[in-house]
């Protein structure tokens, strides 16, 4: 069975990343889609609320699942048994910095390779960046993420208000 650790922050999780989700999964066998801690950039979301919005969007992705992680990406891998990682292209931007990620996760476990996807055309500019800039503006992000993801942020955003 060819298993794949889809990784990142995903700060919401957004319509590109499920887009390379769908491509990843029918390529391999399961992808697992890694949510990371990621405490040092200060995520607008808990890792509890981006693990949830993330298997809402893969909810219908049936060799697709989630698991959070705090360590090492490859160490992760290694005690999943998965020595594949996908990655998401969606501009040259993008290329040098995964080129960098790609070449330290092999230096540390030189079982470990990194395939690169492009997303779909029209999910080229989305970002959990501009996502996580539409909300602070109190735009709508329909267009953007998820339906379930949407749903889940307003859920959550009017807990925060007070609103529910």
């Amino acid at each position: 069975m060819k298993k794949a650790v889809y990784p990142g922050s995903f700060d919401p999780i957004t319509n590109g990343h499920l887009d390379i989700v769908k491509r990843a999964s029918s390529i391999f066998d399961e992808v697992i889609v890694a949510v990371s801690k990621s405490a040092d950039k200060k995520p607008m979301f808990s890792l509890e609320d981006r693990v949830k919005m993330a298997e809402l969007a893969v909810k219908d992705i049936k060799n697709a699942r989630v698991l959070p992680f705090e360590t090492l990406l490859v160490e992760f891998a290694g005690k999943l048994g998965v020595n594949l990682l996908v990655r998401g292209l969606r501009a040259v931007s993008d290329f040098e910095y995964e080129l960098q990620m790609g070449y330290a996760n092999e230096s540390l476990d030189p079982n470990i390779d990194t395939i690169y996807l492009m997303p779909s055309l029209q999910f080229a500019f989305v970002s959990s960046s501009v996502v996580r800039s539409v909300l602070y503006h109190n735009g709508t992000v329909s267009k953007l993420v998820p339906k379930g993801v949407e749903e889940y942020i307003a859920k959550i955003t009017e807990e925060k208000r007070g609103l529910r």
